[in-house]
């Protein structure tokens, strides 16, 4: 148990995440609600929009309204998503306001590349060179590579460490040849594949490889274990996961409907305090804002926690 951090930071990726995936439509004026209640409590990192195609991603027709419109909270960062040159313009316009970094995004599985991107790994790995290369063209460093379906797939089945170290290697290799210098690498259960075992076989080999480089969990509660996951990795030092709000979000390539997304961040929050592990986070207020997200898409979200609230009332009763 001494690996246990003392500390945890939390990367909020429920606006992006959720509203990328909601029917809807969400209003922007809702979306910059949250966006802004999100940084009263705490976090200071908050994903907040998707620059992607409004055909394929509707959801995120407003992202430069959104972002135009939420005020900035002093020591949060603030952070986007997009896929293609058309997107990293999007974003830049807008570099007073967001952090902009570039990633290697790859995924573990094949056969998801194929259903996600309609690409082969092989030419994923010539997209992700051109789009390193684009990236620090920009003088947008490049320092984090992404593992989607490192713990297992839905198309492909069970995914093994030693595929996830390839990929890794692969993305290395990408940067090596760009002359970006790789500090983070994500490992993201996409598909709710994951258990502790496999979180502790998975990150055991990836530090045991890389002990240098920061590791960033990308939990999906799928199946129902992603705090039981999350406790086995907290348990191995690590002190970085990404989370949505509520559990909003979710992945929509994953091939099953419905499906619960990410962990949720007032869950993790919730475990991290039990074990005596600082956040920096006020647990009630980001509780508030979950039943504000579920308020604002109009339907219940995963989280129990914004439905039963935290100990403390229990504990000051008692």
């Amino acid at each position: 148990m001494s690996d246990i951090p003392k500390r945890v930071h939390i990367q909020e990726e429920g606006p992006r995440e959720g509203f990328q995936i909601e029917p809807g439509p969400i209003a922007t004026a809702d979306k910059i609600r949250l966006i802004e209640a999100l940084a009263e409590t705490g976090l200071d990192h908050i994903q907040v929009c998707s620059f992607v195609s409004p055909k394929i991603v509707p959801g995120w027709a407003d992202a430069e309204d959104t972002v135009a419109g939420f005020k900035a909270k002093p020591g949060v960062r603030y952070t986007a998503l997009w896929f293609n040159e058309s997107g990293l313009n999007r974003a830049l316009a807008f570099r007073d306001k967001l952090a902009i970094s570039g990633s290697i995004s790859l995924t573990a599985s094949e056969g998801f590349t194929k259903k996600n991107l309609n690409r082969t790994h092989e030419e994923n790995l010539a997209a992700m060179r051109k789009q390193t290369a684009l990236h620090l063209s920009h003088d947008v460093p490049v320092r984090r590579i992404g593992v989607m379906a490192a713990f297992g797939c839905n198309y492909q089945g069970d995914i093994s460490p030693a595929q996830v170290i390839s990929t890794v290697e692969d993305g290395l290799a990408i940067a090596a040849e760009a002359g970006a210098e790789i500090t983070d690498i994500s490992l993201a259960d996409t598909m709710g594949w994951a258990m502790p075992a496999r979180i502790e076989r998975v990150l055991g080999e990836v530090r045991s490889r890389w002990p240098e480089k920061r590791v960033t969990l990308h939990l999906h509660d799928t199946r129902g274990l992603a705090v039981a996951n999350a406790h086995a990795a907290l348990k191995m030092g690590i002190d970085r996961f990404d989370t949505t709000v509520g559990g909003l979000g979710g992945c929509p390539f994953a091939g099953q409907k419905g499906a619960a997304g990410n962990i949720c961040s007032e869950e993790l929050v919730l475990l991290c305090h039990e074990m005596g592990i600082e956040t920096g986070v006020d647990l009630d207020a980001l509780i508030e804002v979950g039943r504000m997200a579920e308020a604002i898409v109009g339907h219940q979200l995963p989280s129990e926690l914004i439905h039963a609230g935290s100990l403390d009332a229990f504990r000051k009763a008692a």
